[in-house]
């Protein structure tokens, strides 16, 4: 993907939590950008990764200073998600931002406003959707597979983040639930694959107001839960397509298809959309044969791809796909899942954004 004979593009990376090695892991080997420098609010984190990685621990003082820092990538915590973007983009500097963009629609789209009148891009994960799976399964349904798409199921389950994480109390309070933490996967693939959406509806629980941490060092500390950690729904794409939805935090593993689309002459079942390479199946409406998918696009991509097209974006002067208007999209999505479980209404989406183009166009 790589513009040849252009300099790779500087990226700072911002927050060197968990998620940090996932996208060290990803950028590695992708000569259009280069890490150059890391910050977190804990020194010592910043300068762990850097003693790993080459790049220059800095202070959260010279956030921004470094002349070599093309792109900032946010990956702070959510509620820390604007103010770190914002600053960013005042400072001249492109960003690419952890998921979501914002918690609030008001502050997402000035975001957007600001970065246009800065002349700056927004991008923002997830970036799954181009991963060779996401990508296989754009290719089938562009090119007929399964006829005209009339519908799909989504079914993500599980027991909730504390049985991995040591802090999990985050991921069952504002800006989290399933639906803005894991939920946003699949909408992002949905919208990818089907276009934008029109409207929604959801009715939804809590269904332990107080949880157990269960690993590290805080194992056996309660905390409340303050959001819904399940959540069941419908949504209307603006295509006309209509399915329905279950996010929940609260069950065992689940044995329905994470993903399936279901179309006028076949079904299609997808893997997890928060990976990059599940395989996809599909079968005609009149064979119970299965089949699976011949690959499109390149397997083996990892989390900061999205980073990558938006250097190559930059460099060539095309939209980038992981975009900011993507990710205002999803959000927007998101919130009035949580506003129509909370009123019981349908509730219209405002926004609307095309799709991304897959990788086989302008790559």
């Amino acid at each position: 993907m790589t513009v040849a004979g252009e300099a790779p593009l500087g990226i700072e990376m911002v927050g060197c939590g968990n998620v940090s090695t996932q996208y060290v892991a990803g950028l590695a080997g992708h000569d259009g950008v280069r890490l150059v420098a890391c910050t977190d609010a804990d020194p010592a984190r910043a300068a762990a990764l850097a003693a790993k990685t080459g790049m220059r621990a800095l202070e959260l003082g010279a956030l921004f200073g470094d002349p070599d820092v093309d792109i900032v990538l946010n990956l702070t915590p959510v509620a820390i998600h604007p103010a770190v973007s914002l600053a960013a983009i005042g400072e001249g500097r492109h960003v690419h931002s952890e998921k979501p963009l914002a918690i609030d629609r008001g502050t997402a789209q000035a975001i957007l406003a600001r970065a246009e009148r800065a002349g700056v891009r927004v991008g923002c994960a997830p970036d799954t959707f181009l991963g060779s799976s996401l990508q296989t399964a754009r290719a089938e349904v562009d090119g007929g597979r399964i006829g005209e798409p009339i519908g799909f199921s989504v079914a993500f389950v599980n027991r909730g983040p504390e049985v991995f994480h040591p802090a999990p109390a985050q991921f069952f309070g504002v800006g989290a639930g399933p639906v803005l933490d894991v939920g946003v996967y699949y909408l992002t693939a949905l919208v990818h694959l089907l276009g934008p959406i029109r409207a929604v509806a959801a009715i939804d629980r809590i269904t332990f107001p107080e949880r157990e941490v269960l690993v590290g060092p805080e194992a056996g500390t309660r905390f409340p839960v303050t959001v819904p950690s399940h959540v069941v729904g419908a949504i209307e794409f603006v295509s006309g397509v209509v399915g329905g939805f279950t996010m929940s935090f609260d069950a065992g593993a689940t044995s329905a298809p994470r993903l399936e689309l279901q179309g006028t002459t076949g079904i299609m079942v997808l893997g997890d959309p928060n990976t990059f390479d599940d395989p996809v199946r599909w079968r005609s409406r009149d064979d119970d044969r299965w089949t699976e998918a011949e690959v499109v696009g390149q397997k083996g991509l990892g989390r900061g791809i999205g980073v990558v097209d938006l250097a190559e974006g930059i460099r060539s002067g095309r939209p980038h796909r992981a975009s900011g208007e993507l990710a205002y999209h999803v959000l927007d999505v998101m919130l009035a899942i949580g506003e129509a479980g909370a009123t019981g209404r349908r509730i219209e989406v405002a926004s609307r954004v095309d799709r991304p183009a897959p990788l086989s166009a302008q790559a």
